[in-house]
């Protein structure tokens, strides 16, 4: 449930940040007429996002049990952790000018009298978005089914997803009304370390299926079994595990990799949030 909370909060103060930003410059500008082509895109990529979802979730959960599923499953997960690190380096690098440059795309397709211009931008907006959310649901929800396979397990995972989405859209309404004033950029910090985080648990996962498969022998050896202690199964193990990547009997390869994704990736994350220091002449 945490997890898919943070996702869609993450995600949808993102893709609602856009929305937010170009009707806040639409209102600005007295160009409200060309809210609704704003709300169509929305709709439009949200449908998608759903259908597409719901779709490749049905046609690989027929697979229960076989190594399709588990080839499916690890390449989500790979793919997941790489949406994870891209999108939270990419915000981090373009969130100061994303104002700036939306409503420089915006004067564009003002300018051409393009009516579906703007519902273009927020269709890409939220679908790309929508897309990355997708990918990360899938892989939570197949985690679980891998761990505990309960249906209460799936209902969790949507229910965060959907208090996620609604807190995510009330900012949305509050960013609306301030317009570009609002600064997320310690929020997206602290989300972006959260995420990493958890992309460093879907890369163990990764290289523990990639095992159980027999494609890599290497680093096979069980560090520790503390299953006695907190099972990976169990409610508060789960949450660990889906959260941190925490494993009861984790191999030599899902540590080191969990540990050297987390060291680069982080430490790469806080050097691009310093400033470089300036010197002014006389």
């Amino acid at each position: 449930m945490i997890p898919t909370f943070v996702i869609f909060l993450r995600e949808g103060i993102e893709a609602s940040m856009i929305v937010a930003i170009l009707l806040a410059y639409l209102k600005r500008i007295g160009q409200t007429q060309y809210f609704r082509d704003v709300f169509l895109g929305v709709a439009a990529a949200m449908v998608l996002m759903v259908a597409g979802g719901i779709g490749a979730y049905v046609a690989i959960a027929q697979y229960s049990g076989s190594n399709l599923q588990t080839y499916f499953e690890t390449t989500t997960y790979v793919v997941a952790a790489g949406f994870l690190t891209a999108m939270t380096f990419w915000m981090h690098k373009h969130a100061r000018t994303m104002a700036h440059e939306l409503q420089l795309r915006s004067d564009q397709a003002l300018s051409r009298g393009n009516r579906w211009g703007l519902g273009l931008l927020s269709f890409q907006a939220v679908g790309r978005e929508g897309l990355e959310t997708m990918v990360f649901t899938l892989a939570i929800l197949f985690a679980n089914a891998h761990q505990a396979a309960t249906p209460v397990h799936g209902n969790l995972v949507l229910l965060g997803g959907a208090l996620g989405l609604v807190l995510a859209l009330l900012m949305a309404v509050a960013m609306y009304r301030m317009g570009t004033r609002v600064n997320l950029k310690i929020f997206f910090r602290v989300l972006g370390i959260a995420l990493m985080l958890f992309a460093a648990g879907l890369l163990a996962d990764a290289m523990e299926n990639l095992q159980q498969l027999g494609w890599i022998s290497l680093g096979s050896h069980v560090m520790w079994n503390t299953s006695g202690f907190m099972r990976e199964s169990s409610n508060v193990g789960d949450v660990f595990h889906s959260l941190l990547g925490y494993a009861d009997q984790p191999t030599v390869l899902q540590g080191l990799v969990w540990l050297a994704y987390v060291a680069v990736s982080i430490s790469v994350f806080v050097l691009m949030g310093r400033k470089p220091r300036t010197t002014t002449r006389a």
